[in-house]
């Protein structure tokens, strides 16, 4: 089924991406995320010695600050940042810093939809600018239920307000892993058909969900690709500012 879109977009269509690097100098790494005209800054802070209480000081700790373009953080924000702290550990490789902890640093500037998923890429980004070892980068992405069950890609706010159901997807891209220079250690985890994170909200039929997987999944491709041309020129010929 198809659907008229206010912006004139298909079910299928990406709102214009853009992505910045090093674009907070007193950080150790940073970077801007954009979709339309949802936008996040993601600065990385560390490795900085110690883990906090109840983590395991045997890996590497990850901790993140959602913070709200207006007003204070709430519930939904604090749900976000345990989100954003879980998809970034299961990227990170724990094991080459341990008993230290790196911060990440979200800044919402504007919210048009798709937040989370722009909050994740631009996390990501900032990673790899701080040459934090990674097992595999990950793309995130929001797809959308309407009332007629089209499932649309990247809604606006708008959408998101008026869908019966969505779905925040991470998607790993494991044809990179971005290690300190000199490093044996890998990504042994192979997750090419897997998926790092899912989070639904509203009610949504086990159909409906897969063919958000399965939209998801191709449109991650398109995202894996504009995030490596973002990222190669630095991944692959600087040496780790980590450490």
């Amino acid at each position: 089924m198809e659907i008229d879109r206010a912006d004139g977009r298909s079910p299928n269509q990406l709102r214009p991406l853009a992505c910045s690097r090093s674009v907070l100098h007193r950080a150790h790494g940073s970077a801007s995320w954009a979709q339309g005209e949802t936008k996040v800054f993601a600065a990385v802070y560390g490795p900085k010695a110690g883990t906090k209480k109840n983590e395991n000081p045997e890996k590497a700790s990850i901790e993140v600050t959602w913070k709200p373009n207006t007003g204070q953080i709430g519930q939904v924000e604090k749900g976000y940042e345990m989100i954003l702290k879980r998809t970034l550990e299961s990227i990170c490789i724990r094991s080459i810093y341990p008993n230290t902890t790196t911060s990440v640093i979200v800044q919402v500037v504007h919210d048009d939809g798709a937040l989370l998923p722009c909050a994740i890429n631009a996390a990501c980004a900032a990673l790899v600018d701080a040459g934090i070892p990674l097992r595999h980068l990950a793309v995130a992405i929001c797809c959308s239920v309407a009332d007629n069950s089209c499932i649309i890609l990247d809604p606006t706010k708008q959408e998101e307000e008026k869908a019966k159901a969505f779905a925040y997807l991470v998607f790993p891209n494991t044809n990179i892993s971005v290690l300190p220079e000199g490093s044996s250690q890998g990504g042994s985890e192979p997750m090419a058909h897997g998926i790092i994170t899912s989070v639904t909200q509203g009610a949504m039929s086990v159909d409906d969900y897969l063919r958000c997987l399965e939209r998801g999944r191709a449109t991650s491709e398109r995202l894996s690709e504009f995030l490596r041309k973002n990222i190669e020129p630095k991944s692959t010929s600087e040496a780790s500012k980590a450490g």
